[in-house]
């Protein structure tokens, strides 16, 4: 049996894990936005973790993290599928006389004797393991979605919601960022993008991608008739075990017809500290020195997918007390966040940036998130406001941190503005990381070090350099990576650098002034990162290259 929010709830405030007046907010909140324990995460009161071992401890049972410790396949597959999805149990542990299961249901009466059925003479111990992880291991069932996708057609019913069902529900298991409907001569391929890298995941015939095309259109508020014309929208996926997000919806026509692309948006962010957005300790001091000051800018730079709203909410978490007003104007809003107020872009009812930015400035804010500088407009207002009293957080599309500057003056912004307002220029790009079941090390031999010799030239002193890769297993889908993490750089505004902003400088002169003053870019840290072994040579050149010495 699952427990719902307000049993989990009770769980926490029975066993001391969160006071009477968090139980109560917690309630507040999940009146008006989501459950009570998206509100104890987001305010980090709770952990996933500490929320699994509470529910184990008033179940009398152990509790196993099965994301730190995931079975293998084998292991999964030797409880028969009907069983296991039955019983909610994933088979953890296997020796010669005992073994142990998990289970988000360990009261469930028939577990015992369905499990000595498939085990014969073992000692059964039963563990508690929280519902989303007992999920994730039950994708080990899953045929892929080309089989899922015949079966689904050849049963001629429901089609479109059915194949629907199925993408949606492997890009949440799968983590995906974004899923591409890609239109070719015969047959439209479904990829979705995984820590950054487009997999192909199935394909479907023309002929049934229509009635998808369709429904897609109706759920995102798109016109149907149109089919010559770029449209954009948005929808809210919601599965039958409870599993929702929202999804922007792109469609745009092509030689072979329309290609739509949706991107996953998270529903509510539940812890959002910097440490765990892989802030390092000097780079937070240096945020946290720029946003105790109550006016100024902070800038994250990047390209699009690189993180720059993530590292942003990061600050927001950090800044969101009773004490201030936090409103954020954004296209879209891609997190939710408890406690502060957040405004949707809206071109139909002319509710742009600019008009947007404008209308906040007057709501008495003390912090406001940008969403992004598109334009001249929304740059001259952004500027303002961080002049007249605001502290200011925003995106912008720059190549690295110090381009950010001749780019702004570029569109327009006076130097002596921007002197004046700017606190932080950060720029980020996100690397795979090494998969930690498969990692391994090896020192790199000779041949093998003549492809990154010249390109890492005097980052690697040492003799013999030790490289790290993955091997490939089930838990990362054989590629060697699973999850991701970003490589960032600081400029930060010394009086030095105020001084240079006035002259109008090139990118390379701010670039070379932040290097003497101790500024470390994109590529230093990620080498800091390889030779830690979190991620590899191979993916940090791919991403980023060495600066013009």
């Amino acid at each position: 049996m699952r427990l719902d929010d307000t049993q989990v709830k009770e769980i926490l405030l029975k066993g001391n894990y969160i006071g009477e007046e968090d139980a109560k907010k917690a309630e507040e909140f999940a009146k008006t936005s989501g459950g009570s324990i998206a509100y104890l995460l987001s305010q980090e009161l709770v952990t996933q973790d500490l929320v699994g071992q509470a529910i184990a401890e008033s179940l009398g049972v152990p509790y196993v993290d099965l994301n730190s410790r995931p079975p293998t396949k084998e292991q999964v597959l030797k409880i028969p599928e009907e069983s296991a999805k039955k019983l909610r149990v994933v088979l953890f542990e296997e020796g010669a006389k005992k073994l142990t299961v998990v289970t988000d249901d360990p009261k469930n009466a028939a577990l015992a004797a369905e499990l000595t059925a498939v085990f014969p003479g073992k000692t059964i111990s039963i563990a508690y393991s929280l519902s989303k992880d007992i999920d994730q291991m039950f994708t080990n069932y899953q045929k892929p979605l080309e089989t899922r996708f015949s079966k689904i057609i050849e049963g001629k019913k429901r089609v479109a919601p059915e194949l629907l069902e199925e993408i949606f529900r492997d890009a949440y298991t799968l983590h995906a960022s974004d899923i591409h409907f890609e239109p070719q001569k015969k047959e439209v391929v479904i990829r979705f993008r995984i820590d950054g890298v487009l997999r192909e995941a199935g394909r479907v015939p023309h002929e049934q991608y229509e009635n998808i095309l369709n429904r897609i259109k109706v759920e995102s508020n798109l016109r149907i008739d149109e089919h010559f014309a770029a449209q954009d929208g948005s929808l809210r996926y919601e599965s039958a075990n409870g599993v929702s997000f929202d999804l922007r919806t792109s469609i745009v026509p092509t030689v072979y017809g329309e290609k739509t692309v949706f991107r996953v948006l998270a529903a509510y962010v539940e812890g959002f500290s910097l440490n765990q957005l892989g802030i390092t300790a000097h780079h937070e001091e240096i945020i946290m020195e720029a946003v105790s000051k109550p006016f100024g800018m902070i800038l994250v730079t990047g390209p699009t997918g690189s993180g720059k709203t993530t590292m942003l909410y990061g600050v927001l978490h950090a800044l969101n007390t009773p004490d201030v007003n936090i409103t954020t104007i954004e296209d879209p809003v891609e997190y939710k966040m408890v406690g502060i107020n957040q405004i949707q872009v809206n071109p139909a009812t002319n509710l742009t940036f600019p008009k947007g930015l404008r209308s906040i400035v007057r709501q008495d804010p003390d912090i406001i998130l940008v969403g992004e500088i598109r334009d001249n407009e929304t740059a001259e207002i952004a500027v303002n406001a961080a002049l007249t009293g605001h502290l200011l957080l925003s995106t912008f599309h720059a190549n690295d941190a110090a381009t950010a500057i001749p780019r702004l003056l570029d569109m327009g912004i006076e130097p002596f503005l921007l002197s004046s307002t700017i606190e932080i220029i950060a720029s980020q790009r996100l690397l795979r990381k090494i998969c930690e079941h498969c990692r391994y090390s090896a020192i790199a031999t000779k041949k093998d070090w003549e492809k990154y010799a010249k390109k890492v030239k005097g980052y690697f002193p040492e003799a013999e350099v030790t490289l790290y890769r993955g091997k490939g297993c089930s838990a990362c889908g054989g590629s060697g990576y699973e999850g991701r993490i970003a490589i960032r750089e600081f400029i930060q505004m010394t009086s030095e650098m105020r001084e240079l902003i006035l002259k109008n400088p090139s990118a390379r002169q701010i670039e070379e002034l932040a290097r003497t003053q101790g500024a470390q870019t994109m590529f230093d840290d990620g080498i800091e990162k390889v030779k830690n072994g979190v991620t590899t040579l191979d993916e940090l050149l791919r991403v980023a290259q060495p600066p013009v010495q």
